[in-house]
C-alpha cells in the first residue's frame, strides 16, 4: 500500500475528509508547497521526525519558513538530548517516507509539538502521504487530529 493510500485509510479511520491536492512538479519542500497552493510559507506544515536520547520518536510540525530549536525540542520533551531522524529512522516512526510524512495516521500516536506560528492562519496545508499530494486544514483540527501540543519549537523565537 503506498504512502497515499495509508493516508486516504487513515483519515476515513479519524472521520475526516481531507481536501487532498496533488500538484506533479511535487510539493517536496515547503517553498515548493507555497508556490503551488498559492499561500505563504509559514502556512505550510513541516512534519520533521526527531529522536530523544531515550531513542523514542517525536514528531514536530514546524511552519514552512522555521528551523525547529533542537534545544526547545530536548526541553519539551525531557532530554539530554534530540536529533533529526535519518530517513530511516523517520519512516520506521511515521510509516511515511520524509517530504511526504502527513501530521498524523501513523502506525502508533507519536509525541508531537505544534509551531504556534499556525495559531494565526485560518488555513495550514500538510502532507498528505507522498510528495506531490498536500490538504487543506484548520490549525485546531490539525492539533486535534495529531493529538499535538502548541508550544514554541521555533529556533529564534
Amino acid at each position: 500500500m503506498s504512502g497515499a493510500d495509508r493516508f486516504d485509510a487513515a483519515v476515513r479511520r479519524l472521520g475526516f475528509t481531507a481536501n487532498v491536492q496533488r500538484f506533479p512538479e511535487g510539493t517536496k519542500t515547503a517553498q515548493d508547497a507555497a508556490r503551488a497552493v498559492g499561500c505563504d510559507v509559514d502556512q505550510i506544515v513541516k512534519s520533521l521526525v526527531f529522536v530523544t536520547d531515550g531513542r523514542a520518536a517525536i514528531l514536530c510540525l514546524t511552519s514552512g519558513r522555521h528551523r525547529a530549536d533542537l534545544g526547545k525540542l530536548a526541553a519539551l520533551s525531557r532530554s539530554a538530548e534530540v536529533h533529526r531522524a535519518t530517513p530511516e529512522e523517520a519512516r520506521a516512526a511515521t510509516g511515511f517516507a520524509i517530504g511526504g510524512t502527513p501530521p498524523f495516521g501513523h502506525p502508533e500516536p507519536l509525541a508531537t509539538w505544534i509551531d504556534e506560528t499556525f495559531r494565526s492562519f485560518e488555513t495550514v496545508w500538510a502532507a498528505a502521504g507522498a510528495p506531490d499530494r498536500v490538504f487543506p486544514i484548520d490549525p485546531e483540527t490539525l492539533a486535534g487530529l495529531s493529538g499535538g501540543t502548541w508550544a514554541d519549537i521555533a529556533e529564534g523565537t
